[in-house]
């Protein structure tokens, strides 16, 4: 994969927290399931709906 900026990745709205992220690349080959911007925002979304 060749360099990009990091203006030029994907980015998505955390289901949390509403702030964008953008593309990491640990989340390469799931990014489709991707949700959360952050473990933590992961484990609070979890937390709350059970």
């Amino acid at each position: 994969m060749k360099m990009r900026r990091k203006g030029d990745l994907p980015t998505k709205i955390c289901a949390h927290c509403g702030l964008s992220f953008a593309w990491r690349r640990k989340w390469a080959r799931d990014w489709e399931q991707v949700r959360y911007c952050s473990e933590r925002c992961r484990r609070e979304a979890k937390r709350r709906h059970g």
